[in-house]
């Protein structure tokens, strides 16, 4: 006897029979981020920010200082070269000290194209002020200038505020008769008149002249800074120069 096909696994009606279906592909959750990471993020961020600032500040302060520096330098170089300059044309008038010290000021009278000009140098509050008179012939207008020079009070016409921030100076001067430098205040060697020519037979010989401080051979100056130099030690300038007659 023959079995009925569907025990002889004939298809059911509809159709072959079908396996489970396959799993489709899952969809991911999306997942944002919490309000602690955003507050961890921009702290971050902003502690960033700060250091970046702080090294610009710094890279800006170092360059301001460096420039300051760079135009202190300069400043004192064409100050020690004018310096320079106004004592190789110092000219003895024979009328005045060529070089006069009192402790504040420098005066000295320098040649200057047809004449004789007369320089000041003055410390006045911590800055060196130059002062120079229009160059002058004859000996009354230089001794006036000479003496109008004592009540200067720095804006005069001519002043110039040549460098500052000196707490004190002092200027020394170089015997080479002694071969040592001594105080520009204290007294140098003296120099005596020329005799000159006699006087014609029968007239009486003039009197000589007093004698008179002889130029130095050499001047010293040194400047004492106001700002203290490496580990706190005073800072000084000290510039020689050996005067050579005009």
């Amino acid at each position: 006897m023959t079995p009925p096909r569907s025990a002889l696994g004939a298809s059911p009606p509809g159709g072959p029979a079908r396996g489970p279906a396959p799993p489709g592909p899952r969809r991911r959750a999306v997942r944002g981020f919490t309000l602690v990471e955003l507050l961890v993020a921009l702290f971050v961020l902003a502690l960033m920010a700060g250091m970046a600032w702080q090294g610009v500040d710094l890279l800006m302060r170092s360059r301001d200082a460096t420039q300051q520096r760079l135009d202190r330098l300069l400043r004192l170089q064409s100050v020690l070269a004018q310096w320079e300059a106004d004592l190789r044309q110092v000219a003895d008038t024979q009328a005045m000290p060529a070089l006069d010290f009192d402790g504040a000021s420098l005066r000295l009278t320098r040649l200057q194209g047809d004449g004789v000009q007369l320089v000041v140098w003055t410390l006045r509050g911590g800055t060196l002020t130059r002062w120079a008179s229009p160059a002058l012939r004859g000996l009354e207008p230089l001794q006036e200038a000479f003496m109008r020079s004592h009540q200067l009070l720095g804006d005069e016409a001519g002043s110039l505020s040549a460098l500052d921030g000196l707490s004190a100076w002092q200027l020394y001067f170089y015997d080479q008769s002694s071969s040592a430098w001594r105080n520009a205040q204290s007294s140098g060697d003296l120099a005596g008149a020329d005799a000159g020519e006699p006087p014609p037979t029968g007239e009486a010989p003039a009197p000589p002249a007093a004698p008179r401080e002889a130029l130095p051979d050499g001047v010293r100056l040194v400047l004492d800074l106001a700002e203290p130099g490496p580990e706190g030690s005073p800072a000084t300038i000290t510039r020689d120069l050996r005067l050579l007659p005009p």
